[in-house]
């Protein structure tokens, strides 16, 4: 069951880790390149659709590592878990005071209620995210090296 745990979470995380890191690598700066201001419609749906699903996966990610933490406190590479899990909470809060204000706000944008400093808002967020991205990356990673240790 703990080797089932182990794969359900790195899983997990891997695939968000995934999907985060296009959205800072691809998808945010195809849509900024799009003439006349057109990612600025995509960019507000994206942070509707991903508003709501991503909160359940970043607390499902840190749960699941909780839980595996503690199914194999003292074994090979719980602390590799431990760490990466503390890392995951790291996002988390990072995620509610910096990310979400922003991106609460670039859900209710449209062409036509569009701030003046809309870009900057969204370059704010997208720096926000970079670094939010890399603090994933290392979990996984941690995550990923604990899974090989316990295998």
């Amino acid at each position: 069951m703990r080797d089932v745990l182990a794969v359900v979470t790195v899983v997990v995380v891997g695939v968000m880790v995934g999907v985060e890191f296009a959205v800072a690598a691809f998808v945010n700066p195809i849509l900024d390149r799009l003439p006349d201001d057109g990612g600025l419609d995509a960019r507000s749906d994206g942070a509707r659709v991903l508003g709501r699903v991503m909160p359940f996966w970043y607390i499902g990610s840190v749960v699941l590592g909780a839980v595996w933490a503690a199914v194999t406190w003292g074994d090979a590479g719980a602390s590799f878990i431990a760490a990466g899990t503390l890392l995951l909470v790291l996002s988390v809060v990072m995620s509610v005071l910096l990310l979400v204000p922003i991106n609460s706000r670039v859900a209710t944008w449209s062409r036509e209620g569009v701030p003046a400093d809309w870009k900057q808002q969204v370059g704010r967020w997208d720096r926000f995210h970079y670094v939010r991205v890399g603090v994933i990356v290392l979990a996984f990673t941690l995550l990923a090296v604990a899974l090989g240790r316990a295998v």
